[in-house]
């Protein structure tokens, strides 16, 4: 039996889908502000859990892949309506986003951008999205790295994905050798490490390119793409994302850029620029990836499989995914798997970059967008630095 709890909060289906649809609407500035808005309606104000459990839940969904904000929305919807209720809930909290985006999507792929203002535009919004990753990078890392071993994973991790590891393994690996590590089996804890370096090295002559070329303009070549292929690579981030939205980027970027080509680096940013603005969890940006791959059908499929993961886990597993979060042995592979998951974000900023920054003007609109990020903690900020770089840009290109 699946542990559900109990609460004399009882809602209509429909109830439920028009008051997560309405938080769906209000869900700017990212996770933290979405779950702050839940937990002062819904928590503070209704009742509809206590706050201890409410923090137990958040500290499952936390340390579980997916967007966190998003499966307290389906937990506590089924709290109030049961299993239908849940669905409804997180069905509501993704559609104004998802809608949104999608019409963005079709705009820009049928009209593109070809007008000079948005270019200079759209150029500002992905100087500015690439300060967000390093952003998330020193935020997320700040409070998921706390030990020189953990700093090391995540190092080893940023190296061997750069040389060319596949995610699943560098996740996996480094998972196991802190879990030995903390475990006082540390020579047993240096094998999968040393392993996976010479496993990346290998990789590396075996391509026999230099390390920078696989960083510089990634151009897409439209091709054709396979349904499966962009669910599964919807379904793999869903799966894979620890710590919040931030961490899906290296995995659809790896897949929708480097592997398949369905779109260019930048027109990638874009898109995560697009979802940075609107309100919807930032891992909406998947979207519009899908619908660059294979319009309509793509944008669907994509989305199905990147929320697929965040509607079972709560559906069908929250209590067996509490009590596997709270048996303290599985805790070391968990903080080696995050430690690993920063060290791929960083190398994915870096690569991005390269790729992307590469004038004065976009140098110093970065170091802008990147001070008011790190200044500032409003939770429109990341939309504030997207708006400033890129009307800054705008400037520059109507004034040179």
């Amino acid at each position: 039996m699946i542990e559900e709890t109990k609460s004399a909060i009882h809602q209509t289906p429909i109830q439920i889908f028009l008051r997560f649809l309405r938080f769906g609407f209000l869900a700017f500035g990212g996770p933290v502000a979405q779950i702050a808005m839940l937990k002062q309606e819904l928590v503070e104000e209704e009742m509809w859990v206590s706050r201890e459990e409410f923090n137990r839940a958040l500290a499952v969904y936390q340390a579980l892949p997916g967007p966190e904000a998003h499966e307290l929305c389906v937990w506590l919807g089924m709290i109030a309506g049961g299993r239908w209720g849940g669905f409804l809930a997180g069905l509501g909290f993704m559609l104004p986003g998802f809608a949104l985006i999608l019409g963005l999507s079709w705009v820009y792929f049928t009209y593109g951008v070809d007008y000079p203002i948005l270019q200079s535009l759209f150029l500002g919004f992905q100087v500015a999205v690439i300060a967000l990753i390093f952003n998330a990078v020193k935020r997320i890392g700040q409070h998921a790295i706390t030990s020189k071993a953990l700093f090391i994973a995540a190092v080893i991790a940023a190296v061997c994905v750069f040389l060319g590891v596949s995610f699943i393994i560098v996740l996996i690996a480094i998972g196991l050798a802190y879990a030995l590590y903390i475990n006082k089996q540390k020579v047993l804890a240096l094998i999968a490490p040393a392993l996976l370096l010479a496993y990346g090295l290998y990789l590396f002559n075996q391509q026999n390119t230099h390390v920078l070329s696989s960083t510089t303009h990634v151009q897409a070549e439209h091709v054709i793409a396979s349904p499966g292929d962009v669910f599964f690579t919807g379904l793999k981030a869903g799966l894979l994302t620890f710590g919040g939205a931030y961490t899906s980027i290296p995995y659809i970027e790896q897949d929708a850029v480097r592997k398949y080509h369905w779109l260019s680096e930048k027109q990638f940013l874009d898109g995560i620029a697009f979802s940075g603005v609107l309100p919807a969890p930032l891992i909406i940006f998947s979207t519009f990836v899908g619908y660059a791959a294979s319009g309509w059908l793509g944008a669907f499929l994509i989305t199905i499989g990147i929320f697929f993961p965040a509607f079972s886990f709560t559906l069908l597993g929250h209590g067996f995914f509490q009590r596997l979060i709270e048996n303290k042995s599985i805790h070391g592979f968990l903080d080696g798997v995050t430690a690993a998951v920063i060290g791929i974000i960083a190398v994915t900023a870096i690569k991005l970059f390269i790729g992307v920054i590469d004038t004065w003007v976009s140098v110093a609109l970065f170091l802008v967008s990147l001070f008011i990020l790190l200044k500032f903690k409003s939770k429109l900020v990341p939309v504030f630095a997207l708006l400033v770089s890129g009307l800054l840009m705008v400037l520059y290109g109507l004034i040179k």
